[in-house]
């Protein structure tokens, strides 16, 4: 054998001896279930393809690091938000959400943008979206509204039914559908778009002080998108182009770059704040609370390899590190939960153990053992139980977070804070958009929309006018409904707009 040629082995490491051939009984013969190559190779190829993610299916991510920028150690005491100047490696996945894994980079739909930043005290992750609100503000909502934006269980084919049906009876929806059908839908490149927590998050200091903080991670290669009819284009020319885009454009070294941002609201600024802050559907409009500059992210160094390190990437918004906590935003506490129970069933309980997960800054030291796939040492001959006189790991007082006042009676009870779900969809429209920005979000909501049944097209449309009339008016003209129906549809209460287009159905 030459020289520096490595030779093949199992997966225990014997050597190979033909792997071009089967071990058969005779000549042609049957094959042989003594052949352990092939049975090891099969029964390995079987098991290559582990569960897709039930959303974030598709996406592609790159490594980098952050380095802080400005000084915030006011506001938390989070170590790798120390110093200015100091890095902290991190790793990216940007992804589509509601498309399977072979789904085209081009459709319209919200796009993940979730960060695993590797610092010192353990693993940190931001897992937010492109966009800063989202459909709906209670997690027992969101099984069905996921439901929705998959495909129809008997046709197995996407539904514009199911799509706006579960919208238009879900009136807090308005102001992501408004964001979702501008061109704000379909992002030229994850190079060229922003990143958002969406939830609240709580900061704390030394002190014991804490806030409420929102991030907005901006894009300084600028925000692009496509139109619909670009990304129609897109979809069939390179349904990959996104994937493809930011590889290259690492490759090539031109290195993606943001710059991260919170807004920062105090606990008697939340109590008197004209909009719920812990309600992801709404936004906290920045001439309340300014864009505060914290750091920037540089992307510089694609995976080797695309399973290994991005397919088997887990992230969660329950990895918090001291310094950073949760908030009373109720779909972040069933998100805190459920991100974990997701990776434990697709990854198994051990996820946290592969190296892309792995916390890298730090050791990692508890008692958990054993479960499927524990391959490290799986704590030797140390105890496995706490607590011990053994000199196991012990837990540090100084690492809780500050308490906040909580209050009420437990029970199930509807959303009840006095600012409605229009004002801030009604005032995107208004303010913020220009007239080509109106003139495609009529164009693609009219497209999508049109294909539904009438009552939920005329149902629909009822909220648009309740955010804006022009808007309402527009979108009602672009699907030939007629505008008195809409609006007498837009002065019934929800309760009874539901009622008055199911009996009309």
């Amino acid at each position: 054998m030459a020289k520096n040629v490595k030779t093949l082995t199992t997966n225990f490491g014997a050597p190979v001896d033909d792997d071009q051939n089967s071990m058969n009984a005779g000549d042609p013969g049957p094959v042989l279930i003594q052949d352990l190559h092939l049975v090891e190779k099969l029964a390995h190829f079987d098991r290559e393809r582990i569960p897709e993610r039930v959303v974030h299916a598709k996406g592609a991510a790159a490594h980098g690091y952050f380095e802080v920028t400005h000084d915030v150690t006011k506001y938390t005491k989070a170590k790798f938000l120390s110093e200015v100047r100091k890095r902290t490696e991190l790793f990216i996945r940007f992804s589509t959400v509601g498309g399977e894994k072979g789904s085209a980079d081009a459709e319209r739909d919200p796009r993940g943008f979730a960060i695993k930043f590797y610092t010192e005290e353990g693993n940190y992750d931001m897992v937010g979206n492109n966009t800063p609100v989202f459909f709906i503000r209670d997690p027992l909502k969101f099984p069905d509204f996921i439901h929705t934006q998959k495909r129809n269980p008997a046709t197995n084919l996407k539904d514009p039914d199911m799509f706006w049906d579960f919208l238009s009876l879900t009136p807090e929806s308005i102001h992501q559908v408004t964001i979702l059908f501008s061109d704000r839908g379909t992002p030229k490149t994850y190079r060229h778009m922003n990143g958002y927590s969406s939830h609240t998050f709580k900061w704390y200091n030394d002190k014991g002080e804490y806030y409420w903080i929102n991030y907005q991670i901006e894009t300084d290669q600028g925000i692009q998108n496509l139109t619909r009819e670009g990304a129609t284009r897109m979809k069939g020319e390179d349904p990959d182009h996104a994937t493809r885009d930011l590889f290259q454009a690492i490759e090539r070294g031109e290195y993606p770059y943001w710059t991260v941002y919170v807004q920062i609201m105090t606990p008697e600024q939340a109590q008197e704040y004209r909009f719920d802050p812990f309600d992801i559907t709404k936004v906290w409009f920045h001439g309340d609370f300014p864009l505060i500059p914290v750091g920037r992210i540089v992307l510089n160094r694609n995976p080797e390899n695309y399973f290994a390190e991005v397919e088997q990437a887990a992230f969660s918004p329950g990895n918090f590190v001291p310094g950073i906590a949760s908030s009373p935003d109720k779909m972040l506490q069933a998100r805190l939960f459920s991100y974990h129970d997701t990776h434990r069933h697709r990854l198994g309980p051990n996820y946290h153990l592969l190296p892309v997960n792995r916390a890298k800054a730090c050791p990692a030291q508890n008692y958990q053992r054993d479960g499927f796939m524990r391959f490290d040492a799986n704590g030797g001959g140390s105890p496995n139980y706490y607590p011990n006189s053994f000199g196991g790991p012990v837990p540090d007082p100084k690492a809780g977070e500050p308490p906040f006042e909580v209050s009420g009676k437990a029970s199930r009870k509807p959303y009840t804070h006095p600012n409605d779900d229009f004002f801030q969809a009604g005032e995107l429209y208004r303010r913020v958009m220009t007239d080509e920005d109106r003139d495609h979000l009529i164009g693609n909501i009219v497209d999508h929309l049109g294909n539904a049944l009438k009552r939920i097209r005329l149902r629909q449309t009822a909220l648009f006018y309740k955010a804006d009339t022009e808007y309402g008016n527009r979108v009602a003209d672009g699907l030939g409904l007629d505008i008195k129906e809409v609006e007498s549809l837009a002065n019934m209460s929800h309760e009874e707009r539901a009622k008055a287009t199911e009996e009309g159905a």
